[in-house]
């Protein structure tokens, strides 16, 4: 272990472990179907120079896919993020890239039912995810992950609490889609659900844990920042309101 993962290896490491089902060139452009897969796996991203023409050809190839014109902007893209700013584009959703040392995090095994490894997803984690919006295409996305994986679910106080999923790649565990109940929040199972994560990284050969969320979900900063997870990097994206 040499150190944490920068911003350019921290996109490399989301694209690997939450995977869209294919992607195309177009000029500077890399294009992505994600097949109803959120965000992360549809948004076309910027390689070298790019004009307004070249934008208006991307947006073409992604109406292609049925998708609406959505860019990330990762760091070092200022010159495009002004170029779709002046073509009308939108900012929505700027995201927070954590990594920490996976010993700094399995520091303490969780109880034994807050945090089982499972995979194939079981149902309850389905239903779990479904509650908050994850639905079956996005778990076509984790089927799609190709590094070695697990599910985490949770049960606490003899009910269903919460679930998450966690795919390797180069060594660095990433955690995605982690689902709390409602009626489970602030009872730390959020906390458990990371902690058994790491714990399966030192595992299975992995060295550091890694995990993205918005920047406006508060709780979930909050909790990364407990942990003594270091802010990585950062991205946001611009999208384009069609009539």
């Amino acid at each position: 272990m040499t150190g944490l993962p920068d911003a350019a290896k921290m996109y490399e490491i989301v694209e690997a472990t939450w995977p869209p089902f294919a992607t195309t060139r177009c000029g500077p452009f890399i294009v992505r179907d994600g097949r109803g897969g959120g965000k992360r796996v549809s948004a076309a991203t910027v390689e070298g120079v790019a004009n307004a023409e070249d934008v208006v050809a991307a947006e073409v190839a992604m109406a292609t896919l049925g998708q609406g014109p959505l860019f990330q902007i990762r760091e070092g893209d200022d010159a495009f993020d002004a170029l779709l700013e002046s073509l009308g584009y939108e900012i929505i959703d700027p995201v927070t890239m954590y990594a920490a040392d996976a010993r700094d995090i399995a520091t303490e095994r969780p109880p034994r039912t807050a945090a089982i490894p499972a995979w194939d997803p079981l149902k309850i984690m389905e239903e779990m995810w479904a509650s908050g919006g994850i639905g079956p295409e996005r778990i076509d996305v984790m089927h799609r992950a190709a590094g070695p994986k697990t599910g985490f679910v949770s049960r606490w106080r003899d009910q269903p609490a919460g679930t998450s999923f966690l795919a390797m790649h180069d060594g660095v565990g990433m955690v995605h889609a982690l689902e709390i109940l409602p009626h489970q929040r602030r009872q730390g199972v959020a906390r458990w659900l990371m902690q058994r994560a790491a714990f399966w990284v030192l595992e299975n050969g992995g060295h550091t844990v890694a995990v993205i969320c918005t920047t406006a979900n508060t709780g979930a900063n909050r909790l990364y920042s407990s942990l003594g997870m270091t802010v990585v990097g950062k991205y946001h994206y611009r999208h384009k309101i069609t009539a």
